[in-house]
């Protein structure tokens, strides 16, 4: 995309044979995008050349539900399928570099530490949060986090032992690697599965959610318990399930949704906590 004088343009766009469920921008290459498809595959495409992926990985089973860079170690990146298995990629390497198997369900998200180069962790429809390290062969840590499906995960980028978790439960919850018998705190309010967490880059306290509910939530989890929701943003009319903080600007936010819309926004009550 680029702006133009009537808002966002499109620059270049690229055809596929399945539905994409995840994309994700290199952190080495500014030009470089991967894709996760339905048809189990992994495609990368450079910007700056023709309409044809570059790169093609296809080793998952079936469909590919979530594609993430490490951070640290930035010619990585991990993918979580629905064939129940994370793997660890780099990009001008022609097969995987580690396959994990340990899910006995479809896994929907990885996350990569942003404090260690070789620790991430998988959220599965098997109920449970897996931390890997990519030096050993078998996960590290497993915690049986909700009681139905796991559809997102994400790190704490202020707290190096803290995550959250987004479920089919319909509740994100705030966890700590060094306590994982119980939840720090339970976040409840949406009325469908939450399908992606988000922790703010910028205050260690505030987390997103979006949900079948049509909605995204923004929850200050420092705040004293059942006041912890500070902003609903109900303005999709279908499934959300895109959702980011902007890096650059404090408290702006971008969601999709299957109303086929884009929303920017900086929630009200966000700021200034």
């Amino acid at each position: 995309m680029a702006a133009g004088p009537d808002g966002l343009m499109i620059e270049r766009a690229y055809d596929t044979q399945d539905g994409l469920f995840d994309l994700a921008w290199s952190e080495i290459n500014e030009n470089q995008i991967i894709g996760s498809s339905g048809d189990g595959s992994i495609k990368m495409w450079d910007a700056t050349l023709a309409d044809f992926p570059i790169q093609n990985w296809q080793e998952h089973q079936r469909e590919v539900f979530s594609v993430e860079w490490n951070l640290i170690t930035k010619d990585v990146f991990s993918s979580g399928s629905w064939d129940h298995t994370v793997k660890i990629w780099n990009p001008q390497a022609p097969r995987s570099l580690q396959t994990y198997t340990e899910h006995t369900h479809c896994v929907y998200s990885t996350s990569w530490s942003p404090y260690n180069p070789t620790v991430l962790m998988s959220g599965s429809g098997d109920q449970t949060v897996k931390i890997w390290d990519t030096k050993s062969p078998r996960s590290v840590q497993t915690i049986r986090a909700h009681n139905n499906e796991i559809l997102s995960v994400d790190w704490n980028k202020y707290q190096d032992q803290m995550f959250v978790t987004g479920s089919v439960d319909r509740t994100v919850k705030v966890w700590d690697l060094r306590r994982p018998d119980r939840e720090v705190i339970c976040l409840a309010g949406h009325e469908f599965a939450v399908r992606n967490v988000k922790c703010s880059p910028h205050r260690p306290n505030i987390v997103a959610s979006a949900a079948y509910d049509m909605s995204v939530r923004f929850w200050d989890t420092a705040a004293p318990l059942g006041q912890n929701m500070i902003s609903l943003h109900d303005a999709h009319t279908e499934f959300v399930l895109g959702l980011d903080f902007n890096l650059y600007v404090e408290g702006q936010v971008a969601t999709c949704a299957w109303d086929e819309t884009v929303h920017v926004f900086v929630p009200p009550g966000l700021m200034g906590r």
